[in-house]
């Protein structure tokens, strides 16, 4: 028998239903919240006397919608139960509203998903004064759409326009304040006054319908309004150019399932929206999506790859070494949480640029409204420029964050091994350079670890810890833990040239040159990367990042291959680079590249591109570029789990979403071969046909073919 997750209490009338699921740590509409709604909605039209109803919760968190691990695990030819338990799941919120007497939702936590679509059965919602509380659609984000009658009933309160640009197709999330403005929400109140406020409202309002039942028609009318109609061209060319030809299902069945409930009756729109959120939720992107990119980001913040056994570590006191545009960045980042830190440089004026970096950042957030003038302060005074090494002799943590030379860095380290204590953690920020050759120059190697940040650090979600030969569990554990004290997400991975992003993210770079090298048209290769989903057309990519370091690290990694006596098949991508940067065209940093720039600023694609190259059409299409693309950081991805320097998939994911760009429609480099379809064979097969065409780069590493790659939603960490 189902467990009963609704409480019920009666009081002169109004019930009082507390949603609270013994057997989950939050409330979710699985198939126990149905059976107990079932009984719910019939005991309540059993009752004489009602008078009305308080929708309340027992959790922290007002209601979390859908059981994700449940739809991720609904395979096609479960679509027709899903469609039955989604349309009942329905029909209750449906019955709830049409009882005939007051529903107030009081929402006193989040109401994300299925939660805020509960509370929009209820015709009064009031929410606790509770700027932590957070209320929206945010669906989009793991590739499915509201379909727990969102999409209909937000159309239906907000209008057309308002309900698609503010809340479904961004899925945005919003404070008490901004609900309340958007008018997802009546009323704000103190959590311990939301009962007798909805009491009041009852008494008030014994006759309360929702505006759909009242006749009242849907703000700024239908889809098939003129005003609105002609408005919809726009919009759907809009979406198209917003993702830039990108896979874009879920917003793509938002337009189409808001336009098209908006020109039937009520319980036509809750079918329409039920066949799409069926459809999407049984793609293989949207299981992409809640693979890699929700539950296997939530694995490493939880610590999936924090060695067990050690206490967590917090520290008050760090030091960055470097003040450049990274040393100012991570100065910044410690800064906001609430760490007090010291920077040094050359000298003591150089040591204060971060200062004024940080004033900057600081004084936009304050203008935009987040963050007072007197918190902006507060952090700005945990910034201390110093001018002698000695005065870092109390951090806990002491981040070196020179230059790519090295030498420097070498000379750096070794300095500061001699000065902070020996209960502090030393680290190394490097995207290239082996940690284990590093920690040579430490007295205390067990201690060295590198992190490696990402650039604007303030803003870069990702940190990806690189252990050396000798870094010790418990150092690791302690930079995992700082980590996360700095509001980031740790992945693990281990020591090699390029580690695990810059590795990976070479691999691209490189086969946009190559493609380049072929006379496919470099148009054509960024209108590829777009396609594929990545953010930024790869040349252009190329560029930021600078022509000439991709080039400096293969030569790096080729050296050290032929020095160890390894096999080394020269990429033809290394050719043109190497060709341009003798062009001096270095990127956008050195005003020309790929691209020519103008003050900083791109101005277009260098008109002499067509003369070096002689381009022609693309031999097989814009597909087989966007397949190069994604294939070979796949299977690089593939290379590193196969060598361990990545430790799991989950850790593989979460580093190509966060810190590479990789297309989010992927769920995350390992979980496109996972999630191919068809399956890893069927991503094999084609990792092959691309090494026949194009070379061996692309020939697929043993471990595809092993058990550990067996599918979708398994991890795929080489064993």
């Amino acid at each position: 028998m189902d467990e009963n997750t609704i409480t019920w209490s009666d009081s002169d009338g109004v019930v009082t239903l507390t949603l609270d699921d013994p057997g989950q740590p939050v409330n979710t509409m699985r198939a126990a919240y149905v059976s107990s709604m079932d009984a719910t909605l019939a005991r309540l039209r059993a009752l004489d006397g009602l008078r009305g109803v308080i929708l309340t919760s027992g959790k922290k968190t007002f209601f979390a919608g859908g059981d994700l691990h449940e739809l991720l695990a609904v395979a096609p030819e479960g679509a027709a139960e899903l469609t039955l338990f989604t349309a009942r799941a329905k029909e209750q919120l449906r019955e709830l509203e049409t009882l005939g007497v007051p529903v107030v939702a009081l929402v006193n936590g989040h109401a994300l998903g299925g939660g805020l679509e509960l509370a929009l059965a209820a015709h009064h919602r009031i929410v606790a004064d509770d700027p932590q509380i957070r209320i929206g659609l945010p669906e989009v984000g793991l590739g499915l759409l509201p379909g727990g009658g969102g999409v209909v009933r937000t159309v239906r309160l907000l209008g057309l326009a308002k309900a698609l640009d503010r809340l479904l197709l961004p899925g945005a999330t919003f404070s008490p304040t901004e609900a309340l403005e958007l008018g997802l929400v009546e009323e704000i109140a103190p959590a311990g006054e939301l009962a007798a406020r909805a009491l009041t409202w009852i008494a008030a309002n014994p006759d309360a319908q929702q505006p759909w039942d009242a006749g009242v028609g849907i703000p700024g009318g239908s889809a098939d309004t003129p005003a609105v109609e002609h408005s919809l061209p726009l919009r759907a060319a809009a979406l198209r150019a917003q993702h830039q030809g990108a896979p874009m299902p879920a917003q793509t069945a938002i337009l189409a399932a808001a336009v098209e409930s908006t020109r039937v009756d009520l319980a036509s729109a809750f079918d329409i929206e039920t066949r799409y959120f069926v459809d999407l939720v049984v793609s293989p992107i949207a299981k992409n999506i809640i693979k890699g990119g929700f539950f296997d980001r939530k694995a490493v913040a939880a610590g999936a790859s924090r060695p067990p056994g050690h206490a967590l570590h917090e520290i008050e006191r760090m030091a960055v070494v470097g003040a450049g545009l990274m040393g100012a960045g991570i100065a910044l980042t410690a800064a906001q949480g609430g760490i007090e830190v010291w920077v040094k440089d050359t000298d003591l004026e150089a040591a204060g640029r971060p200062q004024a970096y940080a004033e900057e950042a600081l004084a936009r957030q304050v203008a935009r409204g987040s963050r007072t003038a007197a918190q902006a302060a507060e952090v700005l005074a945990r910034i201390h420029p110093v001018g002698e090494i000695d005065e870092l002799a109390g951090v806990q943590l002491v981040v070196e964050a020179v230059f790519e030379d090295p030498e420097l860095k070498a000379q750096v380290l070794a300095d500061l091994s001699g000065v902070v204590g020996d209960d502090a953690v030393i680290a190394s920020n490097t995207s290239t350079l082996p940690i284990s050759g590093l920690a040579a120059s430490v007295d205390r190697p067990g201690d060295f670890v590198g992190m490696h940040f990402f650039s604007p650090v303030e803003r870069m979600e990702l940190v990806e810890i690189i252990v050396g030969e000798k870094t010790s569990e418990e150092t690791l554990a302690k930079v995992f833990d700082i980590a996360r004290q700095l509001g980031k997400t740790p992945i693990v991975v281990g020591d090699g040239r390029g580690f695990f992003t810059s590795r990976v993210i070479l691999a691209r770079l490189l086969e946009a040159a190559a493609m380049l090298g072929e006379g496919i048209p470099a148009p054509s290769i960024e209108q590829a990367s777009r396609q594929a989903g990545y953010p930024l057309g790869t040349l252009a990519l190329t560029d930021d990042i600078s022509l000439s370091l991709p080039y400096t690290i293969y030569g790096q990694i080729r050296d050290e291959a032929t020095r160890n006596g390894g096999a080394f098949v020269e990429h033809p991508g290394a050719q043109v680079l190497g060709r341009l940067a003798g062009l001096g065209r270095r990127g956008r940093a050195g005003g020309s590249g790929y691209y020519d720039y103008h003050d900083g600023r791109r101005t277009g694609l260098w008109g002499e591109l067509e003369t070096e190259f002689r381009p022609s059409a693309p031999p097989d299409g814009l597909r087989e570029l966007e397949d190069r693309l994604l294939f070979i950081e796949a299977l690089e991805t593939a290379r590193c789990l196969e060598t361990g320097v990545l430790r799991t998939t989950a850790d593989a994911n979460t580093g190509s979403l966060l810190g590479i760009g990789y297309p989010r429609w992927t769920g995350g480099a390992a979980q496109f071969a996972a999630g191919y379809p068809g399956g890893v064979p069927a991503f094999v097969r084609r990792a092959r046909d691309l090494a026949e065409r194009h070379g061996p780069r692309f020939l697929p590493p043993e471990s595809l073919s092993g058990e550990v790659w067996s599918g979708a939603g398994e991890d795929l960490a080489h064993a």
